[in-house]
This record gives structure tokens, C-alpha cells and sequence, in this order.
């Protein structure tokens, strides 16, 4: 009977256990602004973050009380920033350079990989050149990665 019971308590540890998951969130930003003059970036968040200290409820649709959530508290002091290059250079689009992006995008895809995170979700959007006048514009993807 004792080990029965010690049994059922260690299938439910380690039950619950195997039920954790893990998400990271890494953003590519890669820039489209003429001449070089963009941060085109890999950004990892480095440090964990309690997303409960900047939520706050509405009640009846009234004030959420998210005035007293101060912007500069929800910043991280540690992050990976990996250098891409920028799309444009000084005459136009660099294929070479989207080229190298895409190869330092996939290495770090595949670190990740081999460290046992499992790519779920990509979602992008863009925010491109209006014309004469803009002059900029980003391209920014998101990749989600999921470890049990």
C-alpha cells in the first residue's frame, strides 16, 4: 500500500511536471532605411519578467488603473542583440546582405534547436517606405520557440 501510494505521488510530480512549458520570444528587426543609416538587430530578451506586475483588470469597463504602471519598470536590463545588416545600401537593395541575414537568422534558429527549443509560431509585419518623403521603414518578425 505504501509504495502504491508513493507510486500515485511520483506519477503526479512528474505528470504535472511534463505539463510545464517553457516559450521564448526572439524578434528580428531588420531595417529598409537607405544608405546603411538602420539597426537592423536579433533581440532575445536575457532575463525572466513577471507579466503580472504590468496587468491590471478593468472593472465594468471603467479605469484599468494602467496610469500607475510606469513604463520605465517594465523595461530588462539584459538582452542578446545580434548585428544584421540593413536591406538597402547606398544604390538600392542588397542582396547579399538579405542573404547574409538570412543565414545568421537560421544559425541562431538552429542554437536554439540544439539547445531543445522547438519553433511553434513566425508572425511579421512591416512598416515600409512611403516614398520620397519617408525614407524608412522595418521589417519585424517574430519567432516563437516552445521547450517542454
Amino acid at each position: 500500500m505504501k509504495k502504491l501510494l508513493l507510486g500515485l505521488i511520483a506519477v503526479c510530480f512528474f505528470g504535472v511536471d511534463a505539463m510545464a512549458q517553457e516559450f521564448k520570444v526572439v524578434t528580428v528587426v531588420e531595417s529598409i532605411v537607405p544608405m546603411g543609416l538602420g539597426r537592423s538587430r536579433i533581440i532575445e530578451a536575457a532575463e525572466d519578467v513577471d507579466s503580472e506586475a504590468a496587468t491590471t483588470e478593468r472593472t465594468e469597463g471603467q479605469d484599468s488603473k494602467q496610469g500607475k504602471v510606469r513604463r520605465k519598470d517594465l523595461k530588462i536590463d539584459d538582452l542578446k542583440e545580434t548585428k544584421l545588416l540593413n536591406f538597402y545600401s547606398g544604390v538600392g537593395i542588397n542582396f547579399q546582405n538579405i542573404a547574409s541575414n538570412d543565414a545568421l537568422i537560421g544559425d541562431r534558429i538552429s542554437s536554439l534547436a540544439q539547445q531543445g527549443w522547438k519553433l511553434v509560431f513566425v508572425t511579421s509585419g512591416v512598416e515600409s517606405d512611403a516614398g520620397d518623403k519617408d525614407g524608412k521603414g522595418i521589417y519585424i518578425t517574430r519567432f516563437i520557440f516552445q521547450k517542454d
